[in-house]
């Protein structure tokens, strides 16, 4: 069992990173694992390209094959790009990026981390609005050494992103219980002084109503076909 796990880390250190589900597993690990276990082919990964079946075929004593079109085809780096006047701020993109590439907040703009992107494409089924587009990095395919340097810089952003995730969220203190936190010993909570707070700002943003979503889904649908 442990060879298999070692075999499976070797694989996946010659895979992309891109975490796309493209060769048809949830991420590049999960892939590996099946290759290692014999429940997978080496030509389902169209980021890695060729070469990096070529690769995956020399690691493990086979012959090197074509890249299955059944999982796609071969292309140059791409990233994606967000139209921020059609954009509503639902942050359903931000949940999807598997190396967190794009920013931003509720109700509010969100942009993309051209640097950071690896063009995965998982930001484009969960936008409403279809205000995502992906654009060339690069004019050809990158070589397999960029392949491994943008893997690695890909893989740290995933793996950061899986400790944030896995991270308990705290619940928030409220200012009665902050109050009560303080209070000195002896001495009740409620005759103790209140914490002067400064009162909460009131939203700026205007709530998302389906009147907006939809004119959004119009300009975007507008965009698409101009």
């Amino acid at each position: 069992m442990s060879g298999t796990m070692e075999l499976a880390s070797r694989i996946d250190a010659l895979l992309p990173q891109t975490q796309c589900t493209r060769c048809g597993y949830p991420t590049c690990r999960d892939y590996a694992d099946a290759i290692a276990g014999d429940e997978a082919d080496i030509d389902r990964c169209p980021p890695g390209g060729a070469e990096g079946v070529a690769a995956l075929a020399a690691l493990l004593g086979r012959a090197t094959k074509p890249l299955d079109p059944e999982y796609g085809a071969e292309q140059p780096p791409q990233v994606a790009v967000i139209d921020e006047a059609v954009c509503i701020g639902c942050t359903k993109c931000i949940q999807a990026c598997p190396v967190d590439a794009i920013v931003g907040a509720a109700k509010r703009m969100h942009t993309v981390i051209a640097s950071e992107c690896t063009g995965c494409e998982l930001c484009l089924p969960p936008c409403p609005v279809d205000c995502i587009v992906l654009v060339p990095a690069a004019e050809e395919s990158l070589s397999r050494a960029g392949v491994l340097a943008r893997a690695e810089q890909a893989r740290l952003r995933y793996e950061a992103r899986n400790i944030r995730l896995s991270r308990p969220r705290s619940p928030p203190v409220s200012a009665k219980r902050s109050s009560a936190a303080i209070a000195p010993p002896g001495i009740p909570a409620a005759a103790a002084p209140a914490i002067a707070t400064a009162p909460a700002a009131p939203p700026s943003a205007t709530p998302i109503t389906r009147s907006a979503v939809l004119e959004a889904i119009a300009r975007g649908r507008a965009r698409k076909n101009t």
